[in-house]
């Protein structure tokens, strides 16, 4: 991964080409602390030790310092932990709460995904590059 991030340090992969992904992690980038590190897809280099980038673009991945995954809606939530607003959020991983947001936010990252990768690239479609 980047050799400047330390062990102890969690890191989001989020997709810089997705406009709302893109404002909360700027959003996010403001308030976290540095236990969290932020990192475009887009600007990674290839590693063995991560998910494809494909399975990164589709929903939001959380590594924890101990090399752990968290994925979607439980990522973000998590992610927000890093801020003094997490607190806030945390009742999303109430039982009944957790499921209702966990189906909402699968439906949207696949709507997302869809829009986003799905078509054909062209040369006037900013979001397509050479790994589509």
């Amino acid at each position: 991964m980047n050799p400047d991030i330390p062990g102890d340090t969690a890191v989001l992969f989020y997709d810089g080409r997705c406009p709302l992904c893109a404002r909360e992690m700027a959003k996010l980038g403001r308030l976290k602390n540095d236990k969290l590190f932020l990192a475009d897809i887009h600007q990674l280099p290839p590693d063995a030790n991560l998910p494809t980038r494909e399975t990164l673009l589709e929903t939001l991945h959380l590594r924890l310092p101990g090399g752990q995954f968290i994925t979607g809606v439980d990522a973000n939530v998590a992610a927000w932990q890093y801020t003094r607003y997490g607190v806030w959020l945390r009742w999303i991983r109430w039982p009944l709460v957790h499921t209702l947001a966990r189906k909402v936010y699968d439906y949207w990252a696949r709507k997302r995904y869809s829009r986003l990768y799905s078509q054909p690239c062209t040369a006037e479609k900013e979001s397509c590059d050479a790994s589509h």
